[in-house]
């Protein structure tokens, strides 16, 4: 492709509505456009990327089995209904009445859609098991879009859906499917981790998320140091506490005045006690109903463990008023004894001796509190966020916590959409039998910003070798130059003939023009052809990725070229 005829409109500014790198970079570099909030237009350049990541992504899976399709991307309310998450799934689903009064939505998922499809033309054993999938334009309406193709309304996905008659069949599907996204980021050039994660509005029984590690990722990831544990920071565990001594002894319950002291370092520093020997009383809204969730004082509630713990759509913490509101005490000085909300413990609360907690009453406290002496709770579980300081729940091991940004995720469904949806298929026994399901996602347009937040410097974007829109741009600095032109035109046409992807940057515009765009758009080798070509009969080459340079003859620097790419391709496969 030559530069003169390209649509890449390169910006000298970052714009003002871009946050993170990854978004700055897409629109300095002519990738993307914005059209109204999260959603945007793919230029040249930013389509070539995606339709790399597409590529190996679809390799990937029909290499695993997995037969591509493509649905409809409206789909009928009745199906969502009938799944029962029409309501479930919250404002993100965006819901429409068509001009027959039929209410239908854009997709941003495919479960419903799939389902119905398998339960109508797969009815026995014999056609599992079945793995589909699609790559497809998908609509969330985020409450909040930012970060432009990391969290947009409008996205590029692939999801695709495993039915097999048995558990046994399902998991041997979902290990498929574990190492098949393994291979796809693994040639996408990316330092990615896999960790155990929740499964959210999606369901299921367990799953695993796809990061790519940069400081600039959204969610915390727990990786030990010592075996090969990984989670999301929601789906975490924390270690079982250690039991105290069988010779410390329960000591009466005693009450205290802490006035004006509700904050836990206040009260511990008035108390002569440590946050670890303070239990604090924290109220939640269960899809509108009140619970406590007792934790210790250097700790803090993880949501997502409380939603699961409750079988809750939706969990938020209340605020000073609401507890109030709930309780008629103020807040700092909730405790657990004689509340009259249902209140549940994490694990390391009921391993506690002796610790103090809010007396219910303005200005007091009650200090050694015991469980279940004093009081009793509806359930002791891990509800805490981990801590850096806490030990590997497999190993004992040292825990890291790094960043990440997900780019796919994987669940096992099980039966709840076939037995929601009524698709079964009949056994050996011609039994009937609901379909065992998978669910697998990649976010396609994700995946590419994600490599950017990887990979960049103060310049621009350094691509990873398979995602680069192209993988060579020769610089040709003097087009106006009968030698310097025919040079690069020759340059251009070998490499292509060699099957290579390159740019030609024939612009009539001044040599550092040229050198900013190039290092902007992050191609990752550089031929510059120019006054040294003219002079000695060299060219340079430069890899974007380590700025090492080299000055050959032109044979020569085809020959490197070539044989880089080559290799460099060659090493992201297994």
């Amino acid at each position: 492709m030559r530069y003169s005829e390209l649509l890449l409109p390169t910006l000298k500014e970052t714009p003002a509505e871009a946050e993170v790198m990854s978004h700055k970079l897409l629109l300095r570099a002519g990738f993307i456009r914005k059209l109204s909030s999260g959603i945007y237009t793919y230029l040249p350049l930013g389509l070539a990327s995606i339709r790399k990541v597409e590529q190996i992504v679809r390799e990937e899976m029909n290499r695993a089995g997995a037969q591509e399709l493509l649905m409809p991307m409206v789909q009928p309310a009745d199906l969502w209904k009938e799944s029962g998450r029409w309501e479930k799934y919250g404002p993100e689903l965006l819901r429409f009445t068509d001009r027959h009064d039929r209410e239908s939505c854009l997709g941003p998922t495919h479960e419903e859609v799939i389902t119905d499809l398998v339960r109508r033309d797969i009815h026995s054993y014999r056609d599992l098991p079945l793995n589909l999938y699609q790559i497809q334009t998908k609509f969330r309406d985020e409450i909040r879009p930012r970060f432009g193709l990391m969290r947009g309304r409008e996205f590029i996905m692939k999801d695709g859906y495993s039915f097999d008659a048995t558990e046994s069949g399902a998991e041997i599907t979902y290990g498929k499917m574990f190492d098949a996204y393994h291979r796809v980021f693994k040639r996408c050039g990316l330092s990615f981790r896999a960790v155990e994660a929740d499964t959210g509005t999606i369901g299921g029984s367990f799953s695993h998320e796809f990061m790519v590690l940069a400081d600039t990722g959204e969610d915390t990831l727990v990786i030990c140091r010592n075996c090969s544990y990984a989670a999301n920071m929601e789906k975490a565990a924390v270690a079982p506490p250690e039991k105290p001594g069988e010779d410390v002894g329960l000591l009466p319950l005693q009450k205290v005045e802490t006035p004006g002291k509700r904050k836990v370092d206040v009260v511990c520093e008035f108390l002569g006690i440590s946050p670890r020997e303070l239990v604090k009383t924290m109220v939640y809204l269960a899809d509108g109903d009140p619970v406590a969730v007792l934790v210790r004082g250097d700790h803090e509630v993880q949501p997502v463990k409380l939603k699961n713990m409750l079988g809750a759509v939706d969990v938020e913490m209340v605020d000073e008023k609401q507890i109030f509101d709930i309780t008629g005490v103020p807040s700092g000085y909730l405790g657990p004894l004689g509340l009259d909300i249902p209140c549940a413990a994490d694990r390391e609360v009921a391993a506690m001796v002796n610790f103090t907690v809010g007396a219910n009453e303005k200005n007091y406290h009650l200090q050694n509190v015991n469980l279940p002496r004093d009081f009793k709770v509806f359930q002791v579980a891990d509800l805490r966020q981990l801590t850096e300081e806490d030990k590997c729940p497999s190993c004992g091991g040292e825990l890291e916590l790094t960043k990440g940004i997900e780019v796919g995720h994987i669940f096992k469904l099980g039966d709840s959409y076939s037995k929601a949806l009524k698709a079964t298929f009949q056994d050996s026994s011609s039994e009937e039998q609901n379909f065992v399901m998978g669910c697998y996602g990649i976010g396609v347009s994700r995946t590419v910003a994600a490599a950017i937040e990887q990979n960049h410097d103060q310049h621009g974007i350094i691509f990873p070798l398979p995602l680069a829109p192209f993988q060579v741009i020769i610089l040709n600095l003097d087009p106006k130059n009968q030698e310097i032109t025919a040079a690069a035109e020759s340059l251009y046409s070998q490499l292509q003939q060699e099957g290579l992807e390159v740019l030609l940057d024939d612009r009539d515009e001044r040599p550092g023009i040229k050198f900013k765009d190039a290092d902007l758009v992050g191609i990752p080798y550089r031929i510059t052809i120019g006054k040294r070509f003219v002079q000695e009969g060299e060219v340079e080459i430069r890899t974007r990725a380590d700025g090492i340079t080299q000055s050959l003859s032109p044979d020569k620097a085809l020959t490197e070229v070539v044989s880089a790419i080559h290799d460099g391709m060659a090493a992201t496969w297994e």
